[in-house]
């Protein structure tokens, strides 16, 4: 939803652009103002607003119930447009919980995927909860060895 602009440069919102374009009440601009929750910048004696900074204000509060259908963003720009892909060093890339117990029978490592911004090239690696939560279980679950009493000299 950007403003239809003449001239180049970027597209600044007044206050009342900026509550329609968020779809809230002036009042609740001027309460984030005041919060420090949004970005402004005054141009003499007016408030103007970028639409990234707009943007910036939105943030994703993923269901716990059911995290699969959230959508996903940038953490950086809130951009919606991801490209999922591999970030690939010696091999893939892999997390390693410091928890888990190196004699477990279960492979220790967690699948790590890679989602990069198309508007800003952030990238963000997302891990396999299920895997991990497994390892989690197995590792409270083995029990912990005795430490061994030093010897008598």
């Amino acid at each position: 939803m950007a403003k239809e602009r003449d001239v180049d440069g970027p597209v600044w919102f007044t206050i009342r652009e900026a509550a329609a374009y968020l779809q809230v009440g002036e009042p609740t601009i001027y309460r984030w103002m005041r919060d420090a929750r949004i970005t402004y910048r005054k141009v003499g004696d007016a408030t103007r607003f970028l639409q990234p900074d707009l943007d910036a204000v939105i943030e994703v509060f993923p269901s716990a119930k059911s995290p699969s259908p959230a959508i996903e963003v940038c953490p950086a720009c809130h951009h919606d447009v991801l490209v999922e892909g591999d970030l690939r060093s010696t091999g893939s890339v892999h997390f390693h919980p410091s928890q888990t117990r190196f004699w477990t029978l279960k492979d220790g490592s967690v699948k790590a995927r890679a989602l990069m911004c198309t508007r800003c090239g952030v990238i963000t690696l997302k891990g396999d909860l299920g895997k991990l939560v497994a390892l989690q279980t197995a590792a409270s679950a083995a029990p912990t060895p005795e430490p061994s009493a030093p010897k008598p000299e």
